[in-house]
């Protein structure tokens, strides 16, 4: 099995995507991020891109997940980057999924400029999560009918009601409902 070697002065440029926990924090996600960008410096590799991309929906429950937290990264480097950051992302619990793509095979790291702004982690600054419902596929599509819930606070007897008249009001809006 040959091996390419890549000149001196030159990388390949990948790209990685992970997914974050929905309720991971701040701290949580700057500590991975921190960690990634040591881990492409430690093997010689260069950030050229970094972006937060929120929270999201994922297309199938991962881990009993429906969202996640999306997370950009391009660099440039050798195999032993990719290797390294993949292996800090399966020790790391808040990531639930990642993957890596090589993006170019030949690239002249000095032809590559980077903003400083652009390989900066942002800090993840993200509402509650809201209950998502648990609807079914029947629901869904409208097949089922949604439940109906009845609020009774609204239902107050009108005040110029005597006693005898407010139970007779009472008993006959209980009718109605049934």
């Amino acid at each position: 099995m040959s091996r390419q070697v890549t000149a001196p002065g030159r990388a390949r440029e990948y790209e990685t995507i992970y997914i974050l926990r929905p309720d991971i924090d701040a701290d949580g996600a700057e500590k991975i991020g921190s960690r990634l960008a040591e881990v492409v410096g430690r093997e010689a590799g260069r950030l050229t891109k970094v972006e937060t991309w929120g929270r999201r929906r994922l297309a199938y429950d991962i881990a009993k997940h429906r969202r996640g937290v999306y997370v950009y990264l391009k660099y440039l480097g050798g195999g032993k980057v990719v290797s390294e950051i993949e292996r800090n992302l399966r020790l790391f619990d808040g990531v639930l999924k990642y993957q890596t793509v090589l993006v170019r095979n030949d690239v002249e790291t000095q032809d590559v400029t980077i903003a400083d702004e652009d390989v900066k982690f942002e800090r993840l600054e993200l509402t509650p999560l809201e209950d998502d419902r648990d609807d079914s596929r029947e629901r869904q599509l409208g097949l089922i009918e949604p439940e109906r819930r009845v609020d009774r606070s609204s239902e107050v007897a009108p005040p110029d009601l005597e006693d005898g008249e407010e139970a007779e009001a009472e008993g006959a809006t209980d009718e109605e409902e049934s």
